[in-house]
């Protein structure tokens, strides 16, 4: 059986490459995107992902376009998504769990509890 695949859509590069490198160190298989455009094609192109990390201030389609994009394709519709954003008063993670976002996780990220936030919204995780 594959490990669990994770996209990250995230623009700031570093951001990016420190969520890959924790998420495969933790034995994920990760395919990043740089915007929501770019996240929406990873999605729909190959293997459906177990899981999608999305930064919500993304240029071209930020994570609330993205996340109305998952949420209308019938066999997208119930795939986990967390929005990981730098928005994370009480008001910000309510609009993102009332957009249709399955989870959130504030940055800065913790990278020793970045992994354990992750998998806790994988199949079989405890959200």
């Amino acid at each position: 059986m594959p490990p669990p695949f994770v996209v990250i859509i995230e623009d700031t590069p570093e951001s990016r490459e420190v969520m890959a490198l924790i998420l495969q160190a933790s034995g994920l298989e990760v395919a990043a995107a740089i915007d929501g455009i770019d996240g929406l094609n990873v999605i729909r192109g190959g293997r459906v992902p177990d899981l999608v990390l999305c930064d919500i201030q993304m240029p071209r389609l930020d994570g609330y376009g993205v996340i109305a994009a998952v949420r209308r394709e019938p066999a997208l519709s119930n795939l986990p998504v967390v929005a990981v954003t730098a928005y994370a008063t009480d008001d910000d993670r309510a609009r993102a769990l009332q957009a249709g976002f399955t989870g959130f996780i504030g940055k800065p990220i913790a990278p020793h509890l970045f992994a354990n936030q992750v998998a806790a919204y994988l199949p079989g995780g405890n959200t």
